[in-house]
């Protein structure tokens, strides 16, 4: 708010304000006589590129067009009442002759002024004749270039003859009175004039539309006045545009933008903003205490986006989708599992298929040597079955890889738990046989009738058994299925097998844990039996590594994300896969294929009685 009473505080407050802010467009609504005391005060702080903008009460007032005020308000913009001609009214003017009326003052006043004479005989001055001639000479009476309020009257005065004409023209019929009718001339009312101004429409010599809207207002035409250099200096005022609300939308607002001044260095439109637009990906977040145009522009989070410009909130994207980098649109999300395209799941499927082809290998060799000493003492069928079951261990693996399927999920857990209680459960049984040939050895020893080839299979195949009913009874109470795991990663769907039952799979787990345990307490207390009874030692051995391998298992399984779980799962097969072979097997194709010299019975025999 300007002061009235030339408050220079107040006014110095007020320009320190304009030159803080970051805008550069300033809109003063104010007369020129409230409004001059401010531009002195501005240029003497020489505040410089604002561009102003000026209502009608000051857009065209002469009392700013100085040189001193040029550099500061030069390129101005402002609305003017719309300026026009009048057709006629120069002649008249030029043709006025103070004989034509010797009571009007006025004239005799104006034309003494002008031509500096005097009416008066006895006067000293030069004696007015009243025949000078008014053409050719220059004054604001006879200037009619830029008739603003003038023009406006001129159109009144119009509007106000159309519709008397519209009045006495009237038809019963056609009036604008209740069933058409018209006024009663020797009644007439001034407030009956009304309707038939409401009813106006006229358009003047000057191209100018006269009519009123609905509440008697005239429709508004302005000329649009910029502030520019003029030949001596000063400043003046050129028409640039107009604003005329009778234009069709669209062209209400027409600007001659090349003829316009720019008061500024690069000679352009100033750019006037608190804050530039926030980009998509962004959002707006207002400033406290500031213009609403003042605002910070704030990425927005992960799994958001905003797609056009100036959002004011950011939008989360679908479960299976995510945002891009730039925040700007949703995008699928990645897919991940266990891939056999990918370096990790090639390597793993290298390996298993490495270790079935080694158990392949080492069958074959058994089963080419089974009638040698050291096949025959390790007990040939349960080696047999040993194999094959690592075999099915490390193909196993094999399901853990590739995209989860639901006979998959179903299958990898109970084709793991049963291969597996299979391979402990033969070791087991082994280590039991070991026990029993050397208590058999001892004089009076008959325990090995009591633990025969039938109870060695039936026990092997009742161990099986067992799992192979907590398989069951998972797969048919809650059984794995294949799942989309949003939740790890959040841009990321990470396709897993969900186990069902944490039970099921803790039993499955468990049930191995127990065998491998009694197995390996079995064979630690037996493992110094003589040397030909050695196979203790290494089933003792290949328990250590198998029991490590699943201890170490669930820490690494329960801390792994996404696919790597199933990597770490599918180590823990082939670690305690390649353990349970390489300290079992390799001992024994050692001496097959290398030392055959010592696989005699005299060999085996030996040992023992060079130890005695």
């Amino acid at each position: 708010m300007l002061p009235h009473d030339n408050d220079q505080a107040k006014i110095r407050q007020i320009v320190g304000i304009i030159r803080r802010s970051t805008a550069k467009v300033v809109v003063a609504f104010s007369p020129s006589a409230y409004l001059l005391p401010l531009t002195e005060e501005i240029a003497l702080q020489n505040l410089t590129e604002r561009q102003w903008i000026a209502s009608e009460a000051w857009a065209t007032s002469s009392v700013f067009h100085t040189r001193q005020l040029l550099p500061f308000l030069g390129g101005a913009l402002g609305i003017a009442i719309r300026r026009g001609d009048i057709p006629g009214l120069q002649d008249f003017l030029l043709s006025l002759r103070p004989d034509f009326d010797p009571g009007n003052n006025m004239v005799s006043m104006f034309w003494e002024e002008m031509f500096s004479c005097k009416f008066k005989a006895d006067s000293p001055d030069k004696v007015c004749t009243g025949q000078e001639s008014l053409e050719g000479t220059e004054s604001a009476y006879s200037d009619v270039s830029a008739l603003r309020h003038s023009y406006n009257v001129y159109k009144a005065v119009y509007a106000l003859a159309h519709a008397l004409h519209d009045l006495l023209g009237c038809k019963p019929g056609t009036g604008p009175f209740p069933g058409h009718s018209c006024v009663e001339l020797h009644t007439l009312q001034p407030w009956q004039l009304v309707p038939y101004l409401q009813r106006v429409n006229f358009t003047t010599s000057f191209g100018d539309q006269v009519s009123f809207d609905k509440n008697g207002d005239a429709l508004a035409i302005y000329d649009v006045m910029n502030w520019q250099r003029a030949a001596d200096g000063t400043i003046k005022t050129v028409t640039v545009g107009v604003f005329d609300e009778s234009s069709p939308p669209g062209q209400k607002l027409l600007l001659e933008e090349e003829n316009i001044f720019w008061n500024f260095e690069s000679h352009n439109p100033p750019h006037s903003i608190c804050s530039e637009p926030c980009p998509p990906g962004t959002r707006r977040a207002i400033r406290k205490g500031e213009p609403v145009c003042c605002f910070d522009c704030l990425p927005c989070a992960d799994g958001e986006i905003s797609n056009q410009t100036d959002s004011r909130e950011c939008y989360r994207c679908p479960v299976d989708f995510w945002s891009n980098q730039l925040r700007d649109h949703c995008v699928p999300k990645e897919i991940e599992f266990l891939s056999f395209q990918e370096p990790l799941g090639i390597s793993l499927t290298t390996i298993s298929v490495l270790g079935a082809c080694i158990c392949a290998v080492t069958l074959s060799v058994f089963a080419r040597h089974r009638n040698t000493p050291v096949v025959k003492a390790n007990n040939s069928e349960l080696s047999f079955l040993l194999l094959l079951s690592l075999t099915l261990c490390f193909l196993c693996s094999l399901l853990f890889i590739g995209q989860p399927q639901r006979w998959t999920c179903q299958l990898r857990h109970a084709a793991f738990g049963i291969s597996f209680a299979l391979s402990i459960s033969c070791i087991l049984v082994k280590t039991i046989v070991v026990v029993m040939a050397f208590r058999a050895a001892r004089p009076g020893g008959n325990a090995m009738k009591w633990f025969g080839v039938q109870q060695q299979r039936g026990t092997v195949l009742a161990f099986t058994v067992i799992q192979a009913v907590i398989c069951v009874v998972w797969l048919t109470t809650a059984s794995p299925m294949p799942s989309k795991n949003t939740r790890s990663q959040k841009a990321k769907i990470i396709y897993e097998c969900a186990v069902g039952s944490i039970a099921g799979f803790s039993a499955l787990l468990g049930y191995i844990g127990l065998l491998a345990a009694v197995s390996f307490l079995l064979a630690f207390l037996a493992r110094n039996l003589p040397d030909n009874f050695n196979e203790a030692k290494f089933i003792t051995f290949s328990m250590l590594i198998f029991c490590a391998v699943w201890i170490a298992f669930v820490p690494a399984y329960v801390s792994s994300p996404g696919k790597y779980s199933d990597a770490v799962e599918v180590f823990a097969i082939l670690a305690s896969s390649f353990g349970l072979l390489g300290a079992i097997f390799a001992p024994k194709c050692f001496i097959i294929l290398l030392h055959p010299e010592k696989n005699t019975k005299k060999a085996l025999m030996g040992r023992e009685s060079a130890k005695k």
